[in-house]
């Protein structure tokens, strides 16, 4: 795969992105793309690794290791290598329906199983999956393909996010007529919403799938919730299927003291206002403008709150995590083909630390009290270190650590902490079985419900995940309906 000894003779090498210092001027996209010549090179570096972990896909430690969706990844690096772009396009669209969405929010799984970075920096392969894409879009591959054929089937896909765009593109490709029914106002959730559009430009990138899905035969029916706008029984006696794609959209709360305060947040009212704000010319509901912020919560959310309260020109940005700093290499209880724990600054702290000097982030933190001024609106967080000790029960639990309580200045505060689980009116108007964390309890690889013809799939499933894996259960629950509707199915 790729040139035999290209792992060798080659660096890992990213295209430059656009400086911290320039990109928080604006909403635009900020990843460069590389020249054909040294992205051939890069594909180069894929060796023929005998076993390519790359692509299996599997769970290790609770962490995905290897793409979900078993990307040909050794493939279509050697097709890059050899500058076959057209057929790296087809090789890439067996398995994954939107590249140009994982190729640019998609954490790279594959990158931390590549048998490369065993010992060397992994391949790139994030970088050469959306390069394959976006050069797809720009010579006119991509265009539409509807069926061929019709069956009559009709099913309706509730949620526009990655699982619900999965199975219908997928329910629309064996001939079934789709409807995707969205309660905002824009289809795509999350990825229309939830992710800043300096991650996934709405209108380049997300808009022009979307439109292109239209034009191969599916329905969006936006502005439209099942339970208000249509009820759950109207739903079920007008399709042949249903399949639930609604996400696990209940945030985690943090009940302290002052929590009624004004100012104080869910990440996703922050990111979804923004947004809309954006798309509609009009000023965001909730801005960091000239005030001190204050994010509690990692991962991929608390950066997004990072990289957007940067772009309102916030006073300062703080962002408190419970849990230690990763260590600069794998631990030794985190052997490869795991994911990496490992410290690394996203694009939102390489930014604050581009303005103010410094990683934004906190670690073994926790806030106890918000502190509100006389108009009600929260002023000040106090917090404290803590350290992880053993209870009785042998669970590791966070303690307080005695002197290190301290004040700090915040006139807004995010949380980031996280879902709980997909909000309940909906699946309880259906009669749906939950499991124990709230989700719809349907096995994977089948996706059924406890109703006949009701489907899930997605983070409502499985509970908060990546994006890459609402693919994966999109793509399954698609070929599960077909099964169920045609006694047989050929999507792959």
């Amino acid at each position: 795969m790729g040139k035999p000894t290209g792992f060798l003779e080659f660096a890992r090498q990213l295209p430059l992105d656009l400086s911290a210092v320039t990109r928080i001027r604006n909403w635009n996209e900020f990843h460069q793309h590389m020249e054909e010549p040294k992205l051939k090179q890069q594909a180069a570096r894929c060796m023929d690794c005998g076993i390519p972990f790359c692509h299996t896909g599997t769970l290790i430690s609770g962490m995905a290791s290897g793409c979900p969706i078993n990307n040909l990844i050794p493939e279509f690096n050697d097709l890059v290598y050899r500058g076959l772009w057209h057929e790296a396009l087809e090789r890439l669209h067996k398995t994954n329906n939107f590249p140009e969405f994982t190729g640019r929010v998609c954490p790279a799984p594959c990158e931390g199983s590549c048998v490369l970075g065993m010992n060397n920096p992994p391949v790139t392969i994030k970088n050469i999956e959306v390069s394959i894409i976006d050069k797809g879009w720009e010579e006119g591959w991509v265009t539409p393909e509807p069926p061929a054929t019709r069956t009559g089937k009709k099913v309706a896909v509730v949620g526009s996010g990655p699982a619900g765009l999965t199975a219908a593109a997928q329910l629309n490709r064996a001939g079934h007529y789709v409807t995707v029914f969205e309660r905002a106002d824009r289809p795509g959730g999350l990825l229309m919403y939830g992710i800043p559009n300096m991650k996934l430009d709405k209108n380049e990138v997300l808009m022009r799938r979307i439109n292109l899905l239209e034009r191969e035969g599916i329905t969006f029916r936006c502005s439209t919730e099942i339970g208000k706008d249509i009820s759950s029984q109207q739903l079920l006696s007008e399709f042949d299927a249903v399949v639930l794609c609604t996400g696990a959209t209940k945030p985690r709360d943090l009940p302290i003291d002052g929590r009624n305060s004004e100012g104080i947040h869910f990440a996703m009212e922050f990111l979804h206002s923004n947004t809309k704000a954006l798309l509609d010319s009009s000023e965001p509901p909730i801005s960091a403008k000239d005030k001190d912020v204050i994010i509690i919560g990692g991962g991929d959310t608390g950066t997004d709150c990072v990289g957007t309260s940067l772009r309102h020109g916030c006073k300062s940005v703080t962002q408190v995590e419970i849990l230690p700093k990763p260590p600069l290499e794998r631990a030794a209880d985190n052997p490869w083909p795991e994911w990496p724990k490992t410290y690394k600054m996203d694009y939102g702290q390489e930014e604050a630390a581009a303005k103010y000097g410094d990683d934004p982030r906190v670690y073994l933190t926790t806030a106890k009290k918000f502190e509100a001024g006389e108009n009600g609106n929260v002023k000040a967080i106090h917090l404290v270190n803590i350290k992880w000790e053993k209870n009785g029960r042998g669970q590791f639990t966070p303690v307080d650590v005695p002197g290190t309580e301290r004040v700090l200045p915040a006139q807004l505060v995010l949380l980031a902490m996280g879902f709980l689980g997909p909000e309940q009116p909906l699946l309880e108007s259906l009669g749906l079985e939950r499991d124990a964390r709230s989700n719809v309890k349907a096995d994977h690889g089948k996706y059924l419900t406890n109703m006949d013809k009701v489907f899930a799939a997605g983070d409502c499933r499985r509970g908060q995940s990546l994006v890459v894996w609402a693919f994966n259960e999109g793509r399954g629950a698609a070929k599960a309906c077909d099964e169920f509707l045609m006694g047989r199915s050929d999507l792959p």
